[in-house]
């Protein structure tokens, strides 16, 4: 931009701007200073022709960083089949299945299992359904534009999810084998099939508010919720399928070959089979939220499982302690459930996560510099995608140095859908694991146990993994 078009601009500023009078507006003063304050180099005037043909991330990316790939790990858990949650936010439910059949591979040394995400998918919509319309009923004097009502109302059911829900869905359903409920075309695309669940949810949500304000008793409102769950069940039956109650399936070895003569299942009987108890009391969930103190436990009010199950909690630790037990379980064989910012300097043609994968900074003549605590509170970054964490990289000290993910994108994506993050990157941008207590200190188990600080849903952190 030339000195003749700025003086031009300048020139005209109070034609359009002066109509502004509100404190606090674009006075044509202020604008005036704008624009003075662009630079005009050749400099501004070349990157502004790049990035208009151009992506930015493409313009920004470091290619002395791309160009780094060590794919050495020395902790490393045996590595499994990829899967791919394709257009669904199930993400939550593919980590946590990751973990589980990996458990059985360790347990069994030779045999492999993959579990249908479809079948849990369907009680997990169930069960959100009922989270909806019992929180529309238990709310039901409020007005609708209160903010509980609001809520509820805002999205009614979702994809999104965390390891509570995969703990408490297959203790209550139980597990059923890939082969004997395969995906569907809406479980694989979930977005139509969740916007009229949405639609009818908040139709029925509607009604139930009438009677509530028309004093209808608990029996009353409680005989129409389980009507409405009916239509829903339908809804789900078509576009998911209907859930076996019992089925016949032999397991095959890590070869492919089938073992042993087919045995007749229910679901819940293949669930104690494959995992062998409940894992409600077996683990607990960590996470490094630096606005809020440490070695405290905290809970997410109106988790996705208040009536059929736990509600989200998690004991907050420093980075370095979440690290400490994430190395403790992967010495062992034992692969964890974690979740993290992903879309944050993720160079997705490389597979790889680091902080320094893009230089916006130069790009845009700006610095970003907000801390982890910063960008939480602004709703700038949180946990928005679960990953299986398999291996970790040690310096000699046994610090991290790096780490890998099994990602649920499939094989195609990545480095053969696995992704690998620098330590400073897992500082910044991961937020949520899952340990098994035999690898937690007695210390923080006792911890664990207190009572929980209760957080609102709406916290800028407590987005599901989708």
């Amino acid at each position: 931009m030339n000195k003749i078009l700025i003086s031009v601009l300048l020139f005209a500023l109070p034609l359009f701007a002066n109509a502004q009078t509100k404190d606090g507006g674009i006075s044509s003063e202020m604008l005036k200073q704008i624009v003075k304050s662009q630079e005009s180099s050749p400099a501004s005037k070349a990157i502004f022709n790049a990035m208009a043909g151009n992506s930015i991330d493409n313009l920004a990316r470091n290619y002395m960083t791309a160009a780094e790939k060590d794919t050495h790990f020395s902790v490393e858990t045996p590595s499994q089949s990829i899967t791919d949650q394709k257009s669904s936010g199930r993400c939550w439910m593919f980590s946590g299945f990751n973990v589980l059949r990996s458990n059985f591979a360790k347990k069994t040394d030779s045999l492999r299992v993959d579990f249908s995400h479809d079948y849990l998918f369907f009680y997990d919509q169930l069960e959100k359904a009922n989270l909806f319309l019992q929180g529309v009923i238990d709310t039901g004097k409020l007005p609708i534009d209160d903010p509980k009502v609001r809520f509820f109302f805002k999205t009614p059911i979702g994809d999104g999810g965390t390891f509570c829900g995969v703990a408490d869905l297959t203790e209550k359903y139980g597990l059923v084998p890939k082969s004997v409920m395969p995906e569907t075309f809406s479980a694989d695309n979930t977005s139509k099939m969740r916007s009229l669940l949405n639609s009818k949810l908040r139709e029925q949500g509607l009604k139930l508010r009438d009677m509530v304000a028309e004093g209808k008793s608990k029996k009353q409102i409680n005989e129409e919720k389980t009507k409405m769950l009916g239509v829903v069940y339908h809804m789900l039956t078509l576009t998911l399928g209907n859930p076996p109650q019992q089925f016949t399936y032999a397991f095959k070895n890590k070869n492919g070959q089938t073992v042993g003569t087919p045995r007749t299942y229910t679901p819940q009987e293949f669930y104690r089979e494959v995992v062998g108890g409940s894992l409600n009391g077996t683990f607990i969930m960590v996470m490094n939220d630096p606005r809020h103190e440490y070695h405290k436990t905290y809970e997410v009010e109106y988790d996705r499982h208040t009536y059929d199950g736990h509600n989200w909690v998690y004991l907050n630790l420093p980075m370095e302690e979440i690290a400490e037990l994430a190395i403790a379980s992967l010495k062992d064989g034992r692969k964890l459930y974690s979740s993290y910012d992903v879309g944050k300097q993720f160079d997705r043609k490389n597979g790889v996560l680091a902080l320094d994968n893009f230089d916006y900074e130069s790009l845009l003549g700006t610095q970003f510099s907000m801390n982890k605590a910063q960008r939480i509170t602004t709703f700038d970054s949180g946990s928005t995608h679960a990953m299986t964490l398999t291996a970790v990289d040690l310096d000699v000290n046994g610090k991290p140095l790096k780490w890998k993910v099994e990602n649920s994108w499939g094989a195609d994506s990545g480095q053969r859908g696995y992704l690998t993050m620098t330590n400073e990157w897992f500082n910044e941008y991961m937020f949520r694991l899952v340990v098994d207590k035999q690898y937690v200190p007695e210390k923080l188990l006792r911890e664990a146990q207190q009572k929980p600080t209760m957080l609102t849903p709406d916290d800028p952190l407590f987005a599901e993994d989708n």
